[in-house]
């Protein structure tokens, strides 16, 4: 990463303490040394992702105008990935190589095309992201990898707007499962200039 240091993130069932914060603030405030062990966060959006629901964002996303009508708003609701079993908190804190579910790196898009090419390395598989430009750090870079695949997000408004990541930069979250994986062959993939 350029700025900050990946993110861990890691489902507990131990007790966490309110926070008033975004997910998305959480994670970038991970990202420059902070950490945090939460119960739950301070938006409706990452409540209903993470499992603290079942209120869905139906209606706020439809208020705010991202749709053009209530049909649009629901179908970008129904496809939002979410937690559905919680556990009791959730600890975000800086990589230090201690075990995590998620990781979560910032990247300029020619280091997360990187992370893609370490992916097909490993499979041949190519890869496919699904993002609607909604929930990028909460559904599509952290609940999304829990089945065991790579997200990479562009970003939404909420993310963008509340962490002020930059406008340069790409979420990308990996899975512990697959993180040995992507970085072993990280070593062995040609470099972009090569």
């Amino acid at each position: 990463m350029d700025k900050g240091a990946p993110v861990s993130v890691l489902f507990s069932d131990e007790e966490g303490e309110p926070s008033l914060q975004l997910y998305c603030e959480l994670i970038q405030k991970a990202r420059f040394g902070e950490s945090f062990h939460i119960k739950n966060q301070g938006c409706r959006v990452g409540a209903y992702v993470l499992g603290d629901t079942e209120i869905t964002p139906l209606d706020y996303y439809y208020e705010s105008k991202r749709y053009s009508n209530m049909d649009a708003a629901r179908t970008a609701t129904e496809n939002l990935y979410r937690i559905t079993t919680k556990g009791r908190s959730i600890k975000i804190t800086p990589f230090t190589g201690e075990k995590f579910d998620i990781m979560l790196l910032f990247l300029m898009p020619e280091r997360a095309m990187r992370i893609v090419q370490a992916q097909a390395y490993i499979s041949g598989k190519p890869f496919e992201m699904r993002t609607g430009g909604i929930a990028s750090i909460c559904s599509d870079c952290t609940v999304y990898p829990l089945q065991g695949k790579i997200g990479i997000s562009l970003g939404c408004k909420g993310s963008r707007k509340h962490s002020k990541y930059g406008d340069d930069e790409v979420v990308v979250g990996i899975p512990f499962k697959l993180a040995k994986e992507i970085d072993e062959a990280l070593g062995k993939i040609p470099g972009t200039n090569d």
